[in-house]
């Protein structure tokens, strides 16, 4: 089985900071990214916040400075799941995906990320899995 590492070059469209309207609280966000650190917020006040900030990469910094919801380790990967459904539901996104096949996919990276993705061999990969999850369904839903 093929495997794609990292989200970046041909296959940045898997990252979450890859440019894409979707919807949290009834608030739009420019990437999933975005949406994702608003979800870790306890007041729609703040959630605001990240509608605003420009890049994703800021998105995620200020993420690491808000006071998190206390049921965030419980909902966060619902959460996660979500907001890719929204995003792979874009006609081009989904081609792409669908078009990775059978790869494994695996958010490989340097920053230490072991939960989402995978550093230096070791990792759970679970936005890789949540990826190869939605391109099942797509593809469950194509055949129907």
């Amino acid at each position: 089985m093929n495997t794609i590492n990292r989200f970046r070059g041909d296959y940045f469209f898997l990252s979450n900071f890859a440019p894409c309207k979707v919807f949290y609280n009834g608030k739009r966000f420019r990437t999933v990214e975005h949406a994702f650190q608003a979800a870790k917020c306890m007041s729609s006040e703040e959630q605001d916040i990240f509608k605003f900030v420009e890049t994703p990469a800021e998105a995620k910094h200020w993420g690491r400075t808000v006071q998190l919801r206390p049921d965030w380790e419980t909902v966060k990967i619902n959460i996660m799941k979500e907001l890719l459904e929204q995003k792979f539901k874009n006609p081009t996104y989904k081609k792409q995906l669908l078009a990775t096949g059978e790869c494994m996919l695996i958010e490989g990276n340097n920053h230490k990320d072991t939960f989402w993705g995978v550093c230096n061999g070791e990792g759970k990969n679970v936005l890789g899995k949540l990826l190869m999850d939605i391109r099942k369904e797509l593809r469950e839903d194509t055949c129907k």
